[in-house]
């Protein structure tokens, strides 16, 4: 739950959430991955990926900066392309990140919308 002082609106403040739980169930998912027998170099790296921009933008809304839109451009795209690539596979935490990162990348492009 993003900090009530950060007088962000609801899309922002949703926006912001799925970023922080999306960082937490990449992060998580990257290093479940490494345990697996097939090879899960893409689902590693797009998570790590996913895990950094979505950790960026959660920094940048708190601060308010002018480059917010442009992050949550590039953490919605990386974020749809990691929940494509997890749904790929069917260990039980990469359905949970795809779910996770589907959110994200929803509600970041909301809150572009919503600009």
């Amino acid at each position: 739950m993003a900090l009530q002082e950060l007088d962000l609106n609801e899309t922002e403040e949703t926006c912001l959430d799925n970023c922080l739980e999306a960082v937490q169930s990449c992060e998580w998912c990257a290093d479940e991955c490494l345990d697996e027998d097939m090879d899960m170099s893409r689902c590693i790296r797009l998570c790590r990926d996913v895990a950094d921009l979505a950790s960026d933008h959660a920094r940048f809304m708190a601060r308010n900066s002018n480059y917010s839109d442009e992050l949550a451009e590039a953490t919605a795209g990386a974020a749809e392309e990691c929940a494509e690539e997890c749904r790929r596979h069917d260990h039980d935490h990469c359905q949970v990140c795809a779910d996770v990162v589907e959110a994200c990348a929803e509600s970041c492009r909301e809150m572009i919308q919503a600009s």
